[in-house]
């Protein structure tokens, strides 16, 4: 038996056949006259466009997002300064776990 592959629509395709079945055509008539492989498709894409609008028919991204750059609006002063904040922070905690340990053994 032979894999069907899976077939995309576009956008404007999606939101005239989600027009046409809301302005009443039976849903299994639309399907058969524009090659859907279900009346269900047409459904959830009727069901998106009343929750999301137009925009939940556009599609979607695919895969991993890209990878964050660095945002420039932080400036070097900023991150030294969230750095240092950190660093003290590590440093203040080290000290009082040192006291702790010293406190033990006494």
């Amino acid at each position: 038996m032979a894999q069907q592959a899976k077939k995309s629509y576009s956008f404007e395709f999606k939101v005239e056949a989600v027009h046409r079945l809301l302005a009443g055509e039976p849903k299994s008539e639309l399907a058969e006259e524009l090659e859907l492989s279900s009346p269900k498709l047409l459904e959830s894409w009727a069901r998106t466009y009343r929750d999301q609008g137009s925009q939940g028919l556009r599609p979607k991204q695919r895969g991993r997002p890209p990878k964050s750059a660095p945002s420039g609006s932080e400036s070097e002063l900023e991150r030294l300064r969230r750095e240092n904040e950190y660093l003290r922070a590590q440093n203040a905690y080290l000290g009082k776990l040192r006291d702790l340990r010293e406190q033990g053994h006494q």
